[in-house]
């Protein structure tokens, strides 16, 4: 209104208040997501409910409302993980390609979140995402004529196979991380050049193929060594499936 007195400003020594941050509501789902920020930037290693805590600028004490602990924290982390893997609708006539692409689909997502999978190890799928990939794996072989007990072996395996090799990963990003290197190219150029020396120094009357053939035994890189033995996977898989 007109008449309304005008405001009178603060003095110029008063430093000027800094605006109220509004704290989002704690909740699960952003519990998960802020562990898995924390994961991702600083590693397994770094991962605790006190870290999570103070990200989110509340005391520990706060998260065990909605999570019970660092071991159901990861747990809620890697199903979310696995959210972010796309699955096609399932094709039994091609069950092999099928599976070929869910296998390059996980090692995808595990690669950028590497060190998830060392909250994979030895877990029974019970999450809605792990279930729905077990469901999808499980279904397209029983449904492309294995038998259902076949078929738990090589879902059991082929898991083991894609945890296993991104636990690796996830050891070596922990390394990487501690040498103080720029970035993987460096890290691992470093890393075959000392095996590689080491190999070449052996004593070659008692290690022949290893001294001789090391070129060969580092030739391939990470991703070479996944696709094959990815192929070999289901190779062994096709000869053990009926022959309709």
């Amino acid at each position: 209104m007109a008449n309304e007195p005008s405001a009178v400003p603060a003095p110029p020594w008063r430093k000027p208040r800094r605006p109220a941050q509004v704290k989002r509501q704690l909740s699960q789902e952003l519990i998960v997501e802020t562990g898995l920020r924390v994961l991702d930037a600083e590693g397994f290693d770094a991962l605790s409910m006190r870290r999570v805590a103070q990200e989110l600028d509340t005391g520990p004490a706060s998260l065990y409302a909605h999570v019970s602990g660092k071991e159901e924290l990861l747990e809620l982390i890697y199903d979310r993980v696995l959210s972010e893997v796309r699955l096609p609708e399932p094709d039994p006539s091609r069950w092999k390609q099928q599976l070929r692409a869910y296998a390059l689909e996980i090692h995808r997502v595990f690669r950028e979140h590497p060190d998830v999978a060392r909250a994979a190890l030895a877990t029974i799928p019970t999450g809605e995402h792990s279930l729905r990939m077990g469901e999808f794996t499980y279904g397209l072989l029983i449904d492309a004529g294995m038998s259902p007990r076949q078929a738990s072996l090589v879902m059991d395996r082929l898991t083991l196979y894609l945890v296993g090799d991104a636990y690796e990963g996830s050891v070596h990003w922990a390394r990487m991380r501690a040498s103080g290197m720029s970035g993987p190219e460096e890290y691992f150029q470093s890393f075959v050049a000392q095996i590689t020396a080491y190999y070449r120094a052996l004593p070659g009357e008692r290690f022949p193929h290893l001294r001789e053939h090391v070129d060969d035994l580092t030739a391939d890189d990470g991703e070479d060594r996944f696709a094959y033995g990815l192929e070999l996977l289901l190779d062994g898989i096709e000869a053990r499936m009926p022959k309709l």
